[in-house]
């Protein structure tokens, strides 16, 4: 009969036949938070105050399962769990590192904080056409991305994430969204193009997308396998996703145009997710291929960094100028990935976490003085807050230290750490553009302060003068609006003071970068 075998099959060695930990569960939880939280405000969309309290706790929770998962990785090192009864490389892995734990706490943290602020920006027609479903599958989408250990599933995450972000982007339906919402989905599909050809073009290669399993084999791969081919196609799909030199031009024409706490959102995480599948595929999925496009990061990094720096100075409207600051942040990142050290990759993460952090911090203060000043958001047009609100004054002071990456704040330890890298590197011209940078950031932001907070009053009013009085925020409101901002710049603070901590964490998680055995025998269980 024909397919009839006398040999028996042993399925030993690719299903599974032991029941998970209950510990384990712990890798797929913040998903399921996100997609069953998410289908459950569906169903009440005619409902926004409820929506509101139940989407808060929803991401408590997820903050919660994020911060557990953390802990069971800092005691097993590397976590994995497999879809279905199939075993790696068959089955769909979700694997979780400290690198991928650590980024999906912060944004675990980034979101609930958002969802406090959004109690008050995000009106009553936002939340009715479903800003906090989009929300809660955006965040499935960046908790899958950081959180699975397949190629085709990271791909999957991003289209989930993708959709829920152009979904948040477009609510309104103003003018000025729908062209932003052009220019990111346009971009991002081109992007996820390249990604979708680069993944079956390994497949192709390697016949697996598992993460542990092509980490295994692409050095052992033959000289005739395109492997330039398929790194450069995966970097220009992620550094396009990421805002990097020269297809960054997208960024600072969408970030601005939605609420202001969507856009705190987009520059807090979807840049970062970008950043991460780069460093995950370049340098722990295709090992070698970051030193085989070591030239190329360089020179992206540096026009990136200076794209960035460069637009900041020349913008007069606060949201465009915030948006190119991502951008210099991403240069910095790509600067550490270009360098490839342990020490190195060791400041793109610290830089990464500092970014989520301070970027949304920034795009919240900035959304409490853009209420105060009644919608003005060109330096002309702003000034007199620092007598109106001495308090956020402060707040913002720090976030500017903090973002041109000055002591004492949390942007100057990952800034040392990367122009160190770069000098041990003999990358002087890198280390050099770094501070350059520094330096363009601390004069953009610089004139942010003293011309919102620091004058009088608008571009008419006179120094020395009584200035203009600015819109009172209400009691009730200003408590949802400046708790996220206060609870962001303590950890700005704290990190900046007492980094002795997070060193250690995330010095370890570089070094699993680097040396990726302990992610490979998670997923093999050390039997290849």
């Amino acid at each position: 009969m024909a397919g009839a075998t006398s040999k028996s099959i042993d399925f030993s060695k690719a299903i599974v036949d032991s029941v998970p930990n209950i510990a384990d569960w712990l890798v797929v939880m913040p998903i399921a938070i996100c997609l069953i939280g998410g289908a459950f405000l569906l169903m009440l969309l005619k409902n926004p105050v409820l929506q509101s309290r139940l989407a808060t706790i929803f991401l408590a929770g997820l903050v919660y399962s994020n911060f557990q998962l953390l802990q069971h990785v800092l005691e097993n090192n590397t976590v994995t769990m497999t879809m279905g009864r199939w075993l790696p490389p068959f089955g769909i892995s979700f694997t979780v590192d400290i690198f991928g734990a650590v980024l999906a706490l912060v944004s675990a943290l980034i979101a609930f904080l958002a969802s406090l602020y959004a109690a008050v920006d995000v009106p009553e027609k936002g939340r009715r056409f479903g800003f906090y479903p989009f929300l809660l599958f955006m965040m499935a989408g960046v908790n899958g991305a950081f959180l699975t250990g397949d190629i085709f599933n990271l791909y999957v995450w991003f289209e989930v994430m993708l959709i829920s972000s152009f979904g948040l982007l477009i609510l309104g339906g103003e003018e000025k969204q729908i062209d932003g919402a052009l220019k990111y989905a346009v971009l991002n599909l081109l992007a996820t193009t390249f990604f979708l050809i680069a993944t079956g073009y390994l497949y192709g290669v390697f016949g697996t997308l598992n993460m542990a399993d092509l980490a295994i084999k692409v050095p052992l791969a033959e000289t005739s396998a395109p492997m330039i081919t398929i790194g450069t196609l995966f970097f220009f799909a992620f550094a396009m996703k990421a805002a990097a030199f020269p297809v960054n031009f997208w960024l600072p024409a969408s970030y601005h145009t939605p609420g202001i706490v969507v856009s705190a959102l987009f520059a807090g995480l979807l840049t970062k997710v970008g950043i991460y599948a780069l460093i995950r595929t370049l340098v722990v999925v295709l090992p070698g291929m970051q030193a085989g496009l070591g030239d190329l990061i360089i020179y992206v990094a540096i026009a990136t960094m200076l794209t960035g720096g460069l637009g900041a100075l020349g913008q007069s409207s606060v949201p465009r100028l915030l948006g190119y600051l991502v951008i210099a942040g991403i240069g910095s990142i790509l600067a550490g990935v270009a360098i490839g050290t342990s020490a190195s990759l060791f400041g793109s993460i610290f830089y990464a976490v500092h970014s989520m952090i301070t970027m949304t911090a920034l795009y919240l203060a900035y959304g409490i003085l853009n209420r105060m000043s009644r919608g003005a958001d060109d330096l002309w047009s702003l000034g007199g807050a620092y007598k109106a609100a001495p308090g956020l004054s402060v707040l913002f002071l720090i976030l500017v230290i903090a973002a041109s990456g000055l002591p004492p704040f949390s942007g100057f330890w990952p800034k040392l750490a990367l122009v160190e890298a770069a000098l041990r590197g003999n990358h002087n011209l890198l280390a050099a553009t770094i501070l350059i940078s520094s330096v363009l950031i601390t004069i953009a932001m610089g004139r942010v302060w003293a011309m919102a907070f620091w004058r009088s009053g608008p571009q008419d009013v006179e120094d020395g003068s009584e200035g203009v009085e600015l819109a009172v925020i209400e009691k009730s409101q200003r408590v949802a609006l400046y708790t996220p901002v206060i609870v962001l710049v303590a950890l700005i603070v704290v990190i900046g003071i007492w980094p002795n901590p997070l060193f250690g964490l995330l010095q370890e998680a570089a070094n699993g970068l680097v040396n990726p055995d302990g992610y490979i025998k998670s997923v093999f269980g050390g039997e290849r």
